[in-house]
């Protein structure tokens, strides 16, 4: 568990745009995870294609995973769950409701859940930098350095 949530050794300037980019998805999730979270199990409304199970798990993974990526605890967790409920949410506008990337009218569009989907995949695969309880709680892992071919 321990190599799970370790963090990579970066540059101060790395981790402090983690730190800004953590801080930022954070609210995001937090603000369109907290009407969800009020009803977890059914605020998609009676008709939804998707079980009030499912339901619950979006809303979990977006309210309390923007506070887990505000903290930068349990990171990598939060990270998995978000990219779920993001993929989803991309497969679901893209494939069943057929939906532009972008809607130059200003409807809906996918892009802005396959953007937070890429964000969520960075911080699942690079953690949370320096700045994050998960670096005090769990340490760091040094990457290998690799020299140049040349």
């Amino acid at each position: 568990m321990k190599r799970i949530f370790s963090t990579f050794q970066f540059p101060a300037s790395v981790d402090f745009a983690l730190l800004l980019l953590r801080i930022i998805c954070g609210i995001v999730f937090i603000t369109a995870g907290y009407g969800k979270i009020q009803h977890p199990f059914n605020w998609m409304g009676e008709h939804s294609i998707f079980p009030s199970f499912f339901q619950g798990l979006a809303a979990i993974s977006e309210f309390f995973g923007g506070i887990a990526l505000i903290l930068g605890l349990v990171t990598r967790l939060a990270a998995l769950g978000i990219a779920s409920t993001m993929a989803t949410a991309v497969y679901f506008l893209k494939f069943k409701m057929s939906l532009p990337f972008m809607d130059m009218k200003g409807g809906t569009g996918y892009d802005v859940p396959a953007i937070l989907f890429f964000i969520a995949l960075l911080f699942l695969v690079a953690g949370p930098g320096r700045f994050s309880l998960d670096r005090l709680l769990f340490g760091t892992e040094y990457q290998a350095k690799i020299k140049p071919a040349f």
